[in-house]
């Protein structure tokens, strides 16, 4: 106990986090695996990926069937009638495979994940990064194999899963240009309001701590306001911080608010 305690309290003096310690570890193994994975051919590279996404898409549709009515409802859905028309018999069927129980929606989503992250990989790989016909290829083969196994496709599944397919490229590309336009606009404003801190930075040789004004979110109209102690509380050494402080009272661009 006292050796425990004295190693801990050591560990304490020299600044030590477990936290940031396990966080660390499980970074570098990521980084690690990532690196393997770069190095393996891609039909490995996709078995594994598929492999990952069938297992997180068992456990999300699991959940998602435990939680709907039918999986935990007293009162389950009711069958179709006799001498139902074929569209409603299939849209009976839609709903059921929306609504069925954890073992279903694992199998489900499983499918669904799984081929969505296997074809994500292997576009990656033959066209050398992410894009919207990648994703949306991705989107295509999932939503087909959903419809597939599912039973979403009665009376025709040919024709459903590619319904299905071509419904789920159409949404993931509209969502790929989102985010890529959202991504795009982010990053411009982020440089707008960054762009003095950066020129002063690149002109002291100091451009490594860029990223301490970013995450301290010390931008452009926070310069006339700097102290030591705000560039102390991001992480900024002392020599640097008197550079920096001297720079903006010798510039008077910088010593006005922008």
């Amino acid at each position: 106990m006292a050796s425990s305690s004295s190693s801990s309290s050591a560990a304490q003096a020299l600044g030590g986090n477990p936290l940031e310690e396990w966080t660390g570890r499980v970074k570098a193994l990521e980084a690690g695996f990532r690196a393997w994975m770069a190095k393996q051919p891609i039909h490995v590279e996709a078995a594994v990926t598929t492999a990952v996404g069938v297992v997180q898409g068992g456990a999300l549709g699991g959940l998602m069937g435990s939680l709907t009515a039918d999986g935990g409802s007293p009162f389950p859905m009711p069958p179709p009638p006799p001498n139902a028309n074929p569209q409603a018999v299939a849209s009976f069927k839609q709903a059921q495979a929306l609504a069925g129980g954890p073992l279903v929606q694992a199998r489900n989503f499983a499918v669904m994940t799984g081929a969505n992250t296997g074809i994500s990989c292997v576009m990656r790989r033959i066209r050398g990064a992410e894009d919207i016909q990648g994703s949306m290829a991705a989107a295509f083969g999932s939503g087909a194999l959903f419809s597939l196994v599912s039973g979403m496709g009665t009376p025709n599944p040919v024709a459903s899963a590619i319904t299905s397919g071509v419904a789920f490229a159409v949404f993931q590309g509209g969502f790929f240009m989102i985010g890529q336009k959202f991504s795009k606009r982010q990053g411009v404003s982020e440089d707008t309001c960054y762009s003095s801190t950066r020129s002063m930075l690149q002109k002291l040789g100091l451009e490594k701590y860029e990223k301490n004004f970013k995450k301290g979110l010390l931008t452009d109209h926070t310069l006339p306001l700097l102290t030591d102690s705000a560039l102390r509380d991001v992480k900024i050494p002392p020599g640097p911080r008197l550079l920096i402080l001297d720079q903006i009272k010798r510039d008077p661009g910088l010593a006005k608010a922008q």
